[in-house]
């Protein structure tokens, strides 16, 4: 219940900085002003380079063209609006940012219900209205198995709206609070915390409180994970950015950026080689002008194939 061996990925149609993100994202680079146009070609050949990446391992891919009107520079992001459970059950949640709001597709919600059997659809999106968010498994590092979330405070991450997703899908939620080598709130918990079927990857110097850094920890040992340290540096090299899945043959997969493989100790990596195939994606650009990894370009499908 934990991976799947099926993911989905949105080809950007108009990618680039989003200046609607910036303020509380700190991972973005604001440093230069590159030509959009060539920003928009670079990722698309690193996009397309990774679906081909995941796709030589067998690794089920379901590619999404973006459209292209409206301008959605952050649509290939698809985790933070949409998420699908075990249970059946797709999810689609409210966005932070007002020009992302339109990446959340009908015709997407009705192509996932053709290919999969959908037994209920949660749509939390009215709470933007009340400038409330919870941006889907960015927000949230879930525990299917043992019905966990885990999360961390965030201008994106709204406590009220987190509890009633939690009572309505009958998980239990764990919050904390995280910053970066900045003192400032980790945008997204996906960025410090990587939960996968025997492990977990936490930055643990990003929470600074010790009493919630010994409860989460004592929660993941207790569930069955062994907890993986990674440093702020590592952190912000999007060393917590990672997504264990499997391929058809059943085989493990964790999937990263070259950038966050690159920032591992020969140490860390024999832990999680020990665990799953490395496999090691080059996203520069991507990673650079949007501060979001690899795993937050994937939307887990967990539904059941008709």
């Amino acid at each position: 219940m934990q991976i799947t061996d099926t993911i989905l990925m949105i080809r950007p149609a108009s990618f680039g900085a989003n200046e609607e993100t910036a303020s509380t994202n700190f991972f973005q680079s604001n440093d230069t002003k590159p030509d959009p146009r060539s920003v928009q070609k670079a990722a698309l050949k690193e996009f397309d380079n990774m679906v081909e990446l995941l796709r030589q391992q067998d690794i089920n891919v379901l590619v999404i063209d973006d459209t292209p009107i409206p301008v959605k520079p952050s649509a290939a992001f698809p985790n933070n609006w949409l998420s699908t459970s075990p249970e059946g059950v797709i999810s689609v949640f409210p966005i932070y940012a007002h020009n992302r709001r339109p990446e959340k597709r009908d015709d997407i919600l009705k192509m996932l219900a053709e290919k999969f059997v959908v037994k209920d659809l949660q749509d939390w999106s009215e709470f933007e209205v009340e400038g409330k968010f919870l941006e889907g498994t960015g927000s949230m590092v879930m525990d299917h198995e043992n019905k966990v979330i885990y999360t961390c405070y965030s201008p994106r991450t709204d406590v009220s709206v987190l509890e009633k997703f939690a009572n309505a899908n009958e998980y239990r939620a764990i919050i904390f609070f995280a910053v970066d080598n900045n003192g400032h709130p980790v945008y997204h918990t996906n960025v410090m915390m990587t939960l996968g079927e025997n492990f977990a990857i936490l930055c643990e110097e990003a929470i600074e409180e010790e009493w919630e850094l010994i409860a989460v920890r004592q929660l993941l040992e207790s569930s069955g994970h062994e907890v993986i340290r990674i440093s702020k540096d590592q952190m912000h090299s999007f060393a917590g950015n990672m997504l264990q899945v499997k391929n058809s043959k059943g085989e493990k997969f964790l999937l990263m950026s070259q950038t966050a493989f690159d920032s591992l100790t020969e140490e860390q990596k024999e832990e999680l080689a020990a665990r799953s195939k490395l496999l090691s994606i080059p996203i520069p650009i991507i990673e650079k002008t949007e501060g979001g990894s690899v795993r937050c370009m994937i939307a887990e499908i967990f539904l059941e194939k008709r």
